[in-house]
């Protein structure tokens, strides 16, 4: 065996977002809310009962974009899409501040 196969691995505790681990606190912010948007739109889109044709005319996007959504891609998304298509969803989004 090679001595990368022992190496010791950095795991990321428990209740902990990976997000901190691998970027800057900026970045790791913005990641983790528009994770948290995007759950909300998965869980939104799962309950609906609605093709992703119906759902793609709600939001305003292509099938395309709403497929991205169910399989949890982030990246096509930014922060202030992400928070139009919660609106558009329903789901009244919103931000809390903690010092």
């Amino acid at each position: 065996m090679t001595a990368s196969k022992h190496a010791a691995r950095h795991v990321t505790p428990a209740g902990r977002s990976v997000f901190k681990d691998l970027f800057s606190p900026e970045e790791a912010a913005e990641l983790e809310i528009r994770a948290t948007l995007l759950r909300g739109l998965q869980e939104w889109l799962a309950g609906s009962g609605k093709t992703q044709g119906a759902v793609a005319k709600q939001l305003g996007i292509t099938q395309a974009r709403v497929s991205d959504i169910k399989r949890g891609k982030i990246n096509p998304f930014s922060l202030d899409l992400l928070v139009k298509l919660a609106a558009r969803a329903g789901l009244h989004p919103r931000v809390e501040l903690a010092a």
